[in-house]
């Protein structure tokens, strides 16, 4: 199952380290990645692959948002097939 992760705000050093720590720390691997930083606010997507996570999947969206405030970002854990609807035009 993949997983859609967004990162947004404004822009400090160890950003992408902290969250790729965390991901590795959790088995999930990252298919696809991009990044931004326009005029000072950081914005990352990724495409992840959870289906070798450790941990339930709620879990993971409740640590990746404590992770986010820790270090000051917004960071949303969503499956690939609820972010591709709510999307969908």
């Amino acid at each position: 199952m993949k997983g859609i992760i967004t990162v947004v705000g404004k822009d400090k050093v160890g950003i992408i380290a902290k969250v790729c720590s965390f991901l590795s720390e959790k088995n999930i691997n990252i298919l696809d990645i991009s990044q931004t930083i326009v005029q000072g606010y950081f914005n990352m997507m990724m495409i992840v692959d959870i289906d070798a996570a450790k941990g339930d999947f709620v879990e993971i969206v409740d640590q990746l948002s404590k992770l986010g405030q820790e270090i000051g970002v917004d960071i949303r854990l969503q499956h690939q097939n609820i972010f591709d609807n709510m999307h969908r035009i």
